[in-house]
């Protein structure tokens, strides 16, 4: 196995589980199923249509999830370093997704295979404390996304995604940003404004 392996190996866990120390040998297992790919800008990791097999954790650069509603794209979510990109239901069911994942710049991502880590997390209980926590993790972010969009202004969605993602903020096209919070790119020039003048 090779050492990058093992290092990306226990920077995910420990970043996925920051409360708790998988053993060396749970890390050296989790090392031994992940892969690395690296992406250019542009390129879909994976298209419409396809299984998602495997959940991705970024290494480096922008990922975007979006799909396509009326002809127009949304989007669902982006993530940076230290992300953690799973099309939920087409990984847990594996069955064909209606997401498609495009890297927005030029990236590098480990997949985390489904059948192994399925396999892993049933025999140790290192890997399915993580597996679990990779669950939560992106659920709890679903969550917190829903009710940003339930319950927020505008203003308020844009400044939140400021506190909680600055490096989306600073990196991603306008126009995504837009989509990503359901606003019109006027709304959010808008938003931006506001939030420009009250610091003055």
């Amino acid at each position: 196995m090779p050492t990058k392996n093992f290092d990306i190996a226990q920077k995910i866990t420990t970043e996925t589980c920051p409360k708790r120390r998988l053993q060396v040998d749970s890390i050296r297992l989790f090392a031994g199923i992940i892969e690395r790919k690296a992406y250019s800008k542009g390129d879909i990791i994976l298209p419409e249509g396809r299984v998602c097999h495997a959940m991705m954790y970024v290494e480096k650069g922008l990922v975007r999830q979006y799909y396509f509603k009326h002809d127009k794209e949304m989007t669902e979510h982006i993530s940076c370093e230290q992300g953690v990109v799973i099309c939920i239901d087409s990984y847990f069911n594996q069955r064909p997704t209606q997401l498609i994942v495009e890297a927005l710049e030029d990236t590098v991502i480990w997949e985390i295979p489904y059948v192994a880590m399925e396999k892993l997390a049933s025999e140790v209980h290192d890997i399915s404390y993580l597996y679990r926590h990779f669950l939560q993790n992106s659920l709890i972010l679903s969550q917190v996304k829903a009710d940003m969009l339930r319950f927020e202004s505008a203003k308020d969605r844009y400044t939140k995604l400021m506190q909680h993602s600055p490096e989306i903020v600073r990196r991603a096209p306008l126009t995504y940003i837009a989509s990503y919070l359901q606003m019109t790119l006027e709304t959010l020039s808008r938003a931006r404004a506001s939030i420009v003048a009250s610091e003055y």
